[in-house]
């Protein structure tokens, strides 16, 4: 696809608490990873609003499934944040129900921009979804936020230590930042030879 895709609107549109809720009649392309990894920052980078998707400073608040319908055609989901949580200590290690509902019981679903911080190792849980995505056979990539707090320089060292850890190659990993917005156009092309 030689055009660079285009975002030319996105709203809110409804949320899931649970599988019977779940939308089914567009193609979607859904965010997951920990909770406070930046989810909300990256969909809102890349539909160029800044307040689309809630971000949050207490980690684990995202409890349901958020649909945002994107060129009147297709839907970014953002799922649930894994991981800590202040909202219950029993689920501080757990990532919910609803996440493997969504991923395992949605028919157009197209591809998991699954997020890890490039600042960090990823987490057992981590881990965890990506083998959960690789056993299921659902598409996945692997974008690294928060790019710019490390210096550009450093990036490809960061990025070979998260291939480590996920036993894939550094290639496959896209760095980004939405304060700069790095590889955001990349992340959109990608998402529209999919959809």
């Amino acid at each position: 696809m030689s055009e660079n895709f285009l975002i030319k609107n996105a709203k809110y549109l409804t949320s899931a608490v649970d599988k019977k809720n779940f939308l089914n009649d567009k193609s979607e392309i859904a965010f997951v990873g920990r909770s406070n990894v930046g989810k909300s920052s990256l969909i809102n980078n890349l539909v160029n609003q800044k307040r689309l998707a809630k971000t949050s400073s207490t980690a684990g608040l995202t409890k349901m499934v958020n649909y945002f319908l994107i060129n009147e055609n297709f839907y970014f989901v953002d799922l649930p944040g894994y991981g800590y949580s202040k909202t219950g200590k029993k689920h501080q290690e757990l990532w919910s129900e609803l996440i493997e509902d969504y991923l395992l019981l949605s028919p157009n679903l197209k591809l998991v921009l699954m997020l890890v911080d490039i600042r960090h190792k990823p987490s057992q849980l981590d881990q965890m979804m990506q083998k959960f995505l690789y056993c299921n056979n659902i598409p996945y990539r692997i974008i690294a936020t928060k790019a710019d707090k490390i210096a550009k320089s450093k990036i490809p060292q960061y990025l070979n230590e998260i291939a480590k850890v996920l036993q894939i190659t550094a290639n496959n990993i896209i760095p980004h930042s939405s304060n700069d917005g790095l590889n955001k156009q990349k992340i959109l092309n990608m998402i529209g030879e999919i959809v």
